[in-house]
C-alpha cells in the first residue's frame, strides 16, 4: 500500500481553500438579502367619506382588495385590470408603508403587493385623492376600500367638582 504525502504548503493551500469557501457560504445569505429593495408603495389617509383612515397609494389614490381573492386565488384577469389596476412593485421589491405589507405573483408573472393576504388595486373611477368609487362595488365579489383600525387615544375622565373650593 502506497502512502500519500501531502507538503506543508500543500496543507497551507487547501486549508486557505476550505477557509475561503465557508466564509463565502456564511455571507451568501446576507448577500442575497442585501440585494432585495424595499419600496414605499402606500400611505393612510383619513377618508371622511368612509369615516375611516384607509390605505392609498403614494399618490393618495385608495386601494381596494376583492373578497372572493382569498389564499392566492385570483379573480381579477385579463380585462378586470384595466378597471381594478394591480399594485404592482418589480420582482424582488419589498413594498412598505403604514402597515405589512407583502408581495404576491399574479398569474401573468408580474409582482403585485399585498395587504393580509389580499392583493390590492385603485379603481380607475377614482380620478381625485380622497375618491371611494369603488368601495362596495360587486361583480364576482365585492370591493372593498382597505380601511385600517385607527387606534383613538382615550378620552380625559371628567374630574368631580370639589364642594370645598377653598
Amino acid at each position: 500500500m502506497q502512502r500519500f504525502a501531502i507538503s506543508t504548503s500543500m496543507r497551507s493551500s487547501i486549508r486557505l481553500v476550505l477557509l475561503a469557501a465557508t466564509f463565502a457560504a456564511l455571507l451568501a445569505p446576507a448577500a442575497a438579502g442585501a440585494t432585495q429593495r424595499s419600496k414605499l408603495v402606500a400611505k393612510e389617509i383619513d377618508n371622511a367619506t368612509l369615516g375611516r383612515s384607509v390605505l392609498t397609494t403614494t399618490k393618495g389614490h385608495t386601494l381596494y382588495s376583492l373578497s372572493a381573492e382569498t389564499k392566492g386565488r385570483f379573480i381579477c384577469t385579463g380585462a378586470c385590470t384595466s378597471t381594478w389596476r394591480p399594485l404592482l412593485v418589480p420582482t424582488g421589491t419589498k413594498p412598505t408603508g403604514p402597515v405589512r405589507l407583502g408581495t404576491i405573483e399574479r398569474p401573468d408573472g408580474r409582482t403585485q403587493v399585498v395587504f393580509k393576504g389580499r392583493p390590492l388595486y385603485s379603481f380607475s373611477g377614482d380620478s381625485k385623492v380622497g375618491d371611494v368609487k369603488g368601495e362596495g362595488f360587486k361583480d364576482v365579489g365585492t370591493w372593498h376600500a382597505v380601511t385600517l383600525a385607527r387606534v383613538t387615544p382615550p378620552q380625559p375622565q371628567p374630574q368631580p367638582e370639589n364642594p370645598y373650593p377653598y
